[in-house]
Formats: structure tokens, sequence, C-alpha cells
């Protein structure tokens, strides 16, 4: 019998990992790191719910730091198998974990020096360089639709996912002793119908189990063709320039880069918007567009010839910290991409105190904004934020474009689900929240499926698996993470805190200010 237990990404959008024990063999699908509120982040600093040790190979659908970003922490704690995933992957990978490994080093290094300012311990990076560079020995590449054995009775296959340069969904075939083979399939992260560089997701039919991303599950895109996401971007970007400011985009550093930096050459290039300087800083974005300059035979939907690709004279590749801060001094006509796409570290968080508070700048996010992070309080219509510990008036004008998703919305997970069918087992709906995948349940059991054989699978729960039969919960113990924390924790309500005061005390005459600190230090004792 074979079992399955979702270590992460049930009822959240991070954190994925899922492990199989097939009793002969245990291997894991991911090991994400968990992103989104400070509570959500605390969980990359706890041990794993299984002996890294213990486990015999890992397969990798993509190199989204939520899907990959542990897999250091997983070496560090004694894993020295292969971790099999696409070759475009590897070469992703090749500097998206040392960057990783260098974020947790540093971070760590700034933390300490506060820790020891107030007399406290310092603490360890969740993992280092070192250990990032052991991983990357680990991989090893396999080619779409062909099966390889990562190990004696199991069988997989990888299968464009449409998602990313390299994402795969996972398929698997294990052999049961005394039984028929059993047949999975790893969604992944799935893609949307139209997307820039990637064919449309594809998988075979037919399976006991299917595991299936639900991101989207509650919300539907309006329809759109690659033309009109272009012709989107060119409005929200000649309105912004004309207000006279700078233009700041959030954005992640793989793909969606790209992507932007593709259409903007496009429009630069037809004169379809103001003349501007485009700004790439983020060092990571930068190397992940020289690997998509080495896959652009592969790339579907390019507008320029390859040797042109993302090279418009007006483009700037930012690598250096002193290049960084130089963009700091221009206050019209540049527009500025930058990581991370959620602003929860990074560069872009500069730019967004350098410019949000300014009347005559914008703000443009292209992507999902987890909740928690600075992204989604921005876009959730903050008046004010905190940005280093610092106190900005939301001034700037705050934009939003849908069509930039990398994942599939409502329609096209329904229509992925069932052009998958039959599912004789069970349908297992992670990576979404909990409104998402309920949401999306509802919709698949209007189609016709079974409710009975959808599940909602929560943090570290257990299923016994078996050919063409219901699966078995075993049930999870307690929590690692509250779920209903995920989106406003007390980090959040500390922010808000801070901000509120703030605000009462530029109100206040001298004998308020006087009295509402004196009220607020006669409730500074925590209650028993």
């Amino acid at each position: 019998m074979t079992q399955l237990t979702f270590c992460g990404a049930a009822g959240t959008v991070t954190g994925s990992c899922s492990l199989v024990d097939t009793g002969k063999h245990r291997f894991l699908i991911d090991c994400g790191l968990f992103q989104g509120s400070k509570t959500t982040q605390e969980l990359n600093y706890n041990d794993f719910p299984f002996d890294p040790k213990s486990i015999d190979f890992l397969l990798l659908t993509h190199a989204h730091i939520d899907h990959s970003g542990l897999l250091p922490k997983l070496v560090k704690q004694g894993f020295k198998q292969k971790i099999v995933t696409t070759q475009a992957t590897c070469d992703l990978l090749q500097f998206m974990l040392t960057d990783a490994a260098y974020i947790q080093e540093s971070g760590v290094k700034r933390h300490n020096k506060n820790l020891r300012r107030r007399g406290l311990p310092a603490v360890e990076p969740i993992y280092t360089m070192p250990d990032a560079e052991a991983t990357l020995r680990l991989l090893s590449a396999q080619p779409y639709e062909k099966w390889f054995e990562p190990a004696e009775g199991i069988r997989a296959r990888l299968w464009n996912a449409g998602h990313l340069l390299g994402s795969a969904s996972i398929e698997l075939k294990i052999s049961q002793p005394g039984s028929t083979e059993l047949s999975l399939l790893f969604s992944g992260d799935i893609g949307p119908e139209e997307k820039a560089f990637h064919p449309e997701p594809d998988a075979p039919v037919g399976y006991d189990y299917i595991i299936c991303e639900s991101t989207y599950g509650d919300r539907q895109r309006e329809d759109y063709t690659l033309e009109k996401r272009r012709n989107a971007l060119r409005d929200e970007l000649t309105t912004a320039l004309n207000r006279g400011g700078n233009v700041v985009i959030p954005s992640f550093a793989v793909e969606r880069s790209q992507e932007l930096l593709h259409d903007i050459g496009y429009l630069l290039s037809k004169g379809q918007i103001p003349d501007a300087n485009v700004y790439l800083d983020s060092p990571m974005a930068r190397r992940a567009t020289e690997v998509f300059i080495k896959h652009a035979d592969k790339l579907e939907d390019v507008e320029v010839d390859e040797s042109e690709l993302f090279r418009h004279p007006n483009f700037h590749l930012v690598q250096s910290l002193d290049e960084s801060k130089a963009i700091n001094n221009i206050k019209r006509g540049a527009i500025i991409i930058s990581a991370s796409g959620m602003c929860t570290a990074g560069r872009i968080k500069h730019h967004l105190k350098n410019n949000i508070y300014r009347p005559e700048c914008t703000v443009l996010f292209v992507g999902y904004q987890s909740p928690g992070t600075l992204g989604h309080i921005i876009t959730s219509g903050a008046k004010e934020v905190r940005i280093f510990g610092a106190e900005f008036k939301v001034r700037a004008n705050i934009r939003s474009l849908g069509n930039y998703s990398a994942h599939a919305d409502q329609d096209e997970l329904l229509d992925w689900i069932m052009e998958r069918c039959p599912i004789t087992g069970g349908l297992f709906l992670n990576h979404g929240e909990e409104d998402a995948r309920a949401t999306l349940r509802e919709l698949l059991i209007k189609r016709g499926l079974d409710g009975d054989r959808i599940y909602r699978p929560q943090f570290d729960e257990t299923f016994d698996l078996r050919p063409g039969t219901k699966p078995m919960s075993q049930g999870a113990p307690k929590p690692r993470l509250d779920v209903t924390k995920t989106a406003h924790d007390w980090h959040n309500d500390y922010a808000e805190f801070m901000l509120g005061l703030t605000h009462a005390l530029e109100g206040a005459s001298e004998s308020q200010k006087y009295e509402l600190l004196q009220r607020l230090k006669s409730n500074l004792t925590p209650s028993s």
C-alpha cells in the first residue's frame, strides 16, 4: 500500500511538499520555502515532518522558490540522493538556490546585529551557500514525455505544465505487490492557456489519483489574448508615464520579468508608449534572462529575432548595488522592474520607499499577492505602509494587471482537471487557500465529478492509496500552521498599530499625547 502525506501547500499557496511512501521507497514531490506572513515564514526554521535521510529521491516540478526553496535545508539535514527535474529547471536553479542562500545569510546577519544590540542570542540561517552548492550537485535532468525509473518499481514521466520555463506535471506509475499498478499525476503549478513562451499545459488522461493545484480556484480572469494583454500594458504605462513620475513594477525575477521585458520592448519598438528607460533591477532576474536567451529556440510567441530577445537599447539590466542606488536619483520617466514580486524582500522595497509617497508615480502590480505580504497590504488599499521600519504615505497611483499571472484561472483549472478524467480513486486539491479549494470543489461537482472523491487535505494529513478505490485518511497531527493566520497575524497587527499610533500622535496636542502614551504604558504588561 502507498501513502501520500501533504507536508505543505495544504490550505495555503506556499511551501509545496508532498511525501510518497510506497512501503519500499520514500520520495518527495517538491520541497518549497514557506512565504507570506511572518507566522508562515517561521515554518522554514522548524524541523521537517519526516527524516531527510530516509528520502530515496526527489522529483521537482519547477524552480519557483515556493517549490524548491527548502532543498538546501533538506540537503543540510542529510538528504544526499538525486533531485530529478527538467534541464531548464536545472539551469534556473544554478543561481536561484545560491541567491536564496545569500538572502538567508545576509538577512540573518542583519537580524543578529539587532539581536546583539538588544542583548539577545544570535540565530543561524536556515541554510548557507555551501548547502546550496551541495544541492546543485544532486540535480539530474530528464526530458519531457519520456519514462524514467527513479527507483525500482517506480516509473515517472514529465509533462509540460505551461507555468514557467522548465515547469512540469509529474506522472507516476507505482508497482504494488499483489495488485495492479497505481497511477498518480501531480499537476505542479499549471499555466494559463494564453501565455508567452510556452505551449498550453498537457498530460495524458485516466488516473487513480490526481493532485492538483487550486491557486485561482475562486478567481476568473477576463478573457484575453497576448495582444490584448500587451494593449492593456500599453495603456497602463502610457497613463503612468504621462503623470510625470516613475513606474515601479514589483515582479517575480523568473519569467514574469522576462515577459514584461518582451512586451515593453515590443511597445517601445512600435512607438506605442512614451520613450522611457527600463531598469531590470534584480541580479536574479538578470541571470534568469540569460537562461531564457539560452532556451530561446524552444520559446513560443516571441515577436523578435532570437538574437534581439531582451536586448532593446532602452533596457538596463542592473547588477551592482551602486547601479541600483543610482536609480534613486531618477525622478521621472523610468520603468523600474524589481523583485520580489510580493514586495517581501529584495531591491523592490528600496524602490517603493523612494516612490510610493510621490503622487506623480505609479506602482503597477502584475501578479498574485499572497495574504500578509507587503504587496497584498498595498493592493488592499492601505493609506500608509511600513517599509524598513519607517512609515510611508501611499500617494502613488496603485494599479494592477491580472493577465500576467503564471497560474491557470478557475475555468482553466476546471478544464485541465476534466480533460484528465476519468479519476477512479480521488482528486486532491492542494496549493490553494481554503476559499479557492472549496469553490473549485463545488464547481467540479456541478461538472459531474463525485464530491465524495474530491479532497481538501490538511497540513501533514496522510492518505492510504489503492488503485481504483477512494483514499483513506489516516488523519493529521496537530497542525504546524494555523491557516487562519496566514493572511493576517500579530506582525500585521503590530505594523497597523504603529501606523495608527503615529497618525494619532500627529493630530494630538501635547497633553493628549501624554495621556495616550500613559494609557498605552499601563497596558504593556502581558496577561498571564
